[in-house]
């Protein structure tokens, strides 16, 4: 299933979310064309496990770095749209700055999971997929009963939010357990699982919760 769009009006706009794409694009531009080896970028500023256990003090700036690299067109597209879907309501009910510390610290989070799982590897992580990850765990919590259009095959279907995210969360769950390389699930467990708990720690008091 890919989603197309929510149908879950915001009330403000979604200033931090627009600022992260634009961000992510900038950096993606920067290091595909005006870095002299986008590969050689992502070994620079990537969050790379084995390295951060053995100096984590001087290692910390990889893991902010490495949430606005990617690795190819379609890694950060694909990014970049479930930010877009999914992003604007919980910048809604957080506040633009709460919703901005929500975002990095779930990226931090995804990291760490990653990291623990494969502590000893020298395979570099990057993406926004992690910190995207809290934001999906959020809007489980927040707005489980939302509709989101989602192509299933070819023929889009309204599909309850809930049943699209718990599926997107199994989903990851079981190509982990199954050794599919290539994508770091146990930062999307890390990431979802953060934004599942702390949702409710962030979110402003005065808002009250329309699902």
């Amino acid at each position: 299933m890919f989603p197309l769009y929510d149908i879950n009006r915001s009330r403000r706009t979604p200033y931090v979310v627009r600022l992260l794409v634009l961000a992510n694009l900038a950096v993606f531009v920067w290091q595909f064309f005006f870095f002299p080896d986008p590969d050689q970028a992502i070994l620079q500023y990537g969050f790379i496990p084995s390295r951060f256990w053995a100096d984590p003090t001087s290692e910390w700036p990889r893991i902010f770095s490495s949430m606005f690299m990617h690795g190819g067109l379609a890694h950060i597209l694909g990014n970049m749209w479930f930010l877009w879907v999914f992003g604007d309501n919980i910048e809604d009910q957080l506040g633009h700055f709460r919703f901005l510390v929500f975002y990095l610290l779930g990226g931090v989070a995804a990291a760490l999971a990653q990291g623990l799982v494969f502590a000893s590897t020298d395979v570099p992580m990057v993406g926004a997929s992690g910190a995207i990850s809290a934001v999906l765990g959020a809007y489980i919590v927040l707005f489980p009963r939302a509709t989101v259009l989602s192509l299933v095959g070819w023929i889009p279907l309204p599909v309850p939010a809930f049943i699209y995210l718990g599926y997107w969360a199994l989903i990851q769950l079981l190509q982990s357990f199954a050794g599919v390389e290539g994508i770091a699930f146990w930062a999307h467990i890390g990431g979802f699982i953060f934004g599942t708990v702390l949702v409710r720690a962030f979110a402003l008091p005065q808002v009250s919760r329309r699902y």
